[in-house]
């Protein structure tokens, strides 16, 4: 029997807006048809390089705090950046922005982080802009899919 992939999906929820939005993703990660990738969830701030270590994939959540990502984030890539540098070139990951605004602060310092680290953005990034939508939410969920959905086929 093949070993399960592994999707981590590190998520900032400070509300509870954010906090459907994660779990949307993670819905999306769990569906039904998806037989083979083991989903993890955790916060930013709990979120390590071990963690990054040990999977195959990676969906990111942040909210656009002062035009750039939340601090809790910018944390997790603070602690992670070094250990996991030389050791997850070419790692599969996604995005989503909760920004009140435009987000395009803190997709560009995602995109300078993650290219340093030279991860595989395997979709463009979701940038849920101006009010709240339930919209968001499904779009979430789409984009956990299509994240799991690829380890499960084997496509990253």
């Amino acid at each position: 029997m093949e070993a399960k992939k592994r999707l981590l999906i590190v998520a900032h929820v400070p509300s509870p807006n954010t906090l459907k939005l994660r779990q949307a993703a993670e819905q999306g990660a769990r569906h039904e048809d998806i037989e083979s990738v083991e989903v993890k969830v955790m916060a930013p701030l709990d979120a390590g390089p071990e963690d990054v270590l040990a999977c195959d994939a990676i969906i990111l959540g942040t909210t656009e705090n002062l035009g750039y990502m939340s601090g809790a984030l910018k944390d997790f890539f603070d602690r992670s950046y070094y250990p996991c540098f030389e050791k997850t070139q070419g790692l599969p990951f996604a995005y989503y922005i909760r920004a009140g605004h435009d987000g395009t602060g803190t997709n560009r310092a995602i995109e300078s982080i993650t290219t340093g680290l030279r991860w595989k953005l395997i979709q463009e990034p979701l940038i849920c802009r101006g009010e709240y939508r339930d919209e968001f939410e499904e779009q979430c969920r789409e984009l956990g899919m299509y994240v799991a959905a690829s380890l499960d086929a084997g496509l990253v």
